[in-house]
């Protein structure tokens, strides 16, 4: 598969909130209350603009989004930047990756992986976290075959409706290997 990953510009920002919408839908279903995750299409504009915020962002602020791009269109992204909940000078984090679920199975969520570590690690961080549901399985193994460990902290979230997010931190040494 070749996809170009270019970094993603305010334009890119309806596309991204649909795809991020869009796998929401097909990852957590059965994982997150239907009535939650069939509510999501409402909120496209609000995610957008969350995004188109945060694209625009300084490049100062170590914060970056990237989009994959397959047959013109934005197929997957991944947000990267300091960690939001421990040492943010050593430690980067991977805020969001996600992968237009046509296109799962096909290496495009590798390829954002591996171009988000190697970025993580050009921006000087040692280590590096992610949060991931607890009961996404699938997301739990993609990251453990590409070397990222449950560290043990466990964290609750709770979105509009009471919905809980039980997630668990995965963390990852960030060096030569994982450079571009």
């Amino acid at each position: 598969m070749s996809a170009l990953i270019r970094q993603a510009v305010e334009a890119d920002a309806d596309a991204i909130a649909a795809l991020h919408i869009r796998s929401w839908k097909s990852a957590y279903r059965g994982q997150l209350p239907d009535h939650f995750l069939d509510c999501l299409d409402h909120e496209l504009g609000r995610r957008a603009d969350f995004w188109r915020t945060h694209i625009s962002m300084t490049p100062a602020a170590k914060h970056e989004i990237w989009a994959a791009d397959l047959e013109t269109r934005v197929n997957g992204f991944v947000a990267l930047g300091p960690a939001r909940d421990t040492d943010a000078e050593a430690t980067g984090e991977l805020y969001a990756i996600y992968v237009n679920p046509d296109r799962w199975d096909q290496g495009l969520g590798s390829a954002l992986l591996t171009h988000a570590t190697g970025r993580l690690a050009a921006l000087g961080y040692s280590d590096a976290i992610l949060w991931v549901l607890e009961s996404n399985i699938r997301a739990r193994r993609f990251y453990e075959r590409a070397g990222w460990t449950a560290d043990g902290r466990i964290k609750i979230e709770t979105l509009p409706d009471n919905v809980e997010l039980r997630e668990v931190r995965y963390r990852t040494r960030l060096g030569q290997q994982n450079e571009e």
